[in-house]
């Protein structure tokens, strides 16, 4: 063998034997210093060699832990629920999560996973880290057997990109995908200890679905987005950040459908506030208080739920003392209409934001006019009798049919008869041949029409007995004044010239 190839030979076990020797050296070394050096010496070693190797690398991480001192981290959570859609399908691990309340199931990422995203063309790694030795020292108040952090590296030129414009990117993507993701709930009063209890709303309205007016349904539609999108401009003007809608009709017209389409719609819970279930304004502004913001606070029947006419007090004069006193104590446990409009308009209205109030009432004759203007309830929506496009929409819903002979008659019919939606549809849930039920319609139609003209000629007839009645009274009075004044003339007659003294 040459010379020159021994000597390589014997660089080449030199080489080995001195990697060899370090490597044992190294192994040695990081098994005395996991076993006996603290915590604290650990982490500042290895906080000094990032720093030493950071010095050759351009990538910049940022470290997100999930709380902040007793407190959620927002960025988090919000990228846990961003990251659900960046995880590739074709991943090895996958963590697979489905919560009671939501509708389906999602991914996320597993630990020690790392996830590529890109964002106006910067690339941004995410790796999601889970550390147990820290979980005595940090997270024992919340209950955690383990630290968990997000690092998110990227190059040091993206750090102003990463702060100004990509963070606050995934918290909103994360806030939409959070509330589209979300099961809505009913909240009502829990009227053991004045509080909030909920159930899961699964009412199946929608717009799609909803029988009223083309026309009207897309101005509803068209408000709520424009109110949804107006944060900015509400705060800029002074206004608190919400809408009120007055629901009125007759029973039956969808004032409920309603409320629960545009729940679905904007993926807002509902509180249902029965007035009556309070004693004072105090619960009032208690339960408001707690209510969540992008919420509906829902008052069905609102002329039937409160005495909202507490400012009129002419009434209150004519009543004896004690009749007086009864009522100021029966007042006084119940919610006042000046109070109740505080919180609609007041000062305490804007403890919350984007949220809407609805009010539902069969007579809106009857509401105070307090209650009606503008910054209270701000759009009024008729619910009216059916409609032949109401009817039609139920037609294709119940029946799956968009036209037929009989839709003509049945259209007239409709135009002359005051007849609910509700009361089509149930007609319509008779029979599954769209011949019977529609045929079932045309005869409940023409018995509904005979029935209203009935009442309608009862109701005047009532009307005019009663305006007959008052008619009578008054020619009574009359008749008793004449006879009274003539009395008194007759006895002016007996006494001439009155005292002769």
């Amino acid at each position: 063998m040459a010379p020159r190839t021994k000597s390589k030979l014997s660089t080449t076990k030199t080489i080995i034997s001195a990697l060899g020797t370090v490597a044992a050296t190294a192994m040695v070394a990081r098994s005395l210093a996991q076993d006996y050096l603290p915590s604290e010496v650990k982490d500042y070693l290895k906080s000094g060699l990032e720093s030493f190797l950071s010095r050759f690398n351009n990538e910049v991480t940022m470290v997100i832990n999930e709380y902040e001192g007793y407190e959620n981290n927002a960025i988090y959570e919000a990228a846990l629920v961003y990251l659900q859609s960046k995880v590739s399908t074709s991943a090895r691990r996958l963590r697979v999560n489905k919560a009671e309340e939501e509708q389906s199931f999602s991914l996320g990422m597993e630990h020690n996973q790392e996830v590529i995203d890109t964002f106006n063309g910067a690339q941004f790694k995410w790796a999601w880290v889970r550390d147990l030795r820290h979980s005595t020292q940090y997270n024992y108040h919340h209950g955690k057997s383990e630290y968990r952090y997000f690092e998110l590296s990227f190059h040091y030129k993206h750090r102003e990109e990463a702060l100004e414009f990509y963070l606050p990117f995934v918290m909103k993507e994360a806030k939409e995908k959070k509330q589209a993701n979300r099961t809505l709930k009913i909240f009502t009063i829990d009227t053991e200890d004045d509080t909030w209890e909920s159930v899961n709303l699964d009412h199946p309205s929608t717009f799609e679905t909803l029988a009223m007016d083309v026309e009207l349904k897309e101005a509803v539609m068209r408000d709520l987005d424009m109110f949804v999108k107006r944060k900015e401009k509400y705060k800029r003007i002074g206004k608190a950040w919400k809408r009120g809608y007055l629901l009125y009709g007759p029973p039956g017209t969808g004032k409920s459908s309603l409320i629960a389409a545009m729940a679905n719609y904007l993926k807002f819970n509902v509180y249902d506030l029965e007035l009556t279930d309070l004693k004072c304004n105090s619960e009032l502004r208690k339960l408001l208080i707690a209510t969540e913001n992008r919420s509906i606070l829902v008052v069905e029947d609102i002329d039937c739920s409160i005495q909202l006419h507490d400012r009129v007090s002419g009434a209150k004069a004519v009543k004896p003392n004690a009749e007086q006193k009864s009522d100021k104590e029966k007042q006084s446990s119940k919610v006042t209409l000046s109070g109740f409009l505080n919180f609609i308009d007041g000062l305490w209205s804007s403890c919350g934001d984007e949220r809407i109030i609805i009010f539902t009432t069969n007579h809106k004759e009857k509401l105070d006019p307090a209650l009606l203007r503008p910054g209270r309830m701000d759009m009024h929506i008729h619910m009216s009798y059916c409609t032949p496009c109401g009817f039609r929409l139920l037609a294709h819903n119940y029946l799956e049919v968009k036209d037929h002979n009989l839709f003509e008659e049945i259209e007239d019919l409709i135009q002359i008869t005051e007849v609910t939606p509700a009361e089509v549809a149930e007609q319509l849930l008779k029979s599954d041949d769209p011949d019977a039920s529609l045929a079932s319609l045309i005869s409940f139609l023409h018995t509904k029409r005979k029935d209203n003209e009935e009442a309608k000629a009862m109701d005047k007839k009532a009307t005019e007995e009663v305006a007959e009645s008052v008619s009578q009274e008054d020619d009574d009075d009359k008749e008793d004044d004449n006879e009274e004044e003539d009395k008194d003339e007759d006895e002016d007659d007996d006494d001439p010239g009155g005292d002769q003294n």
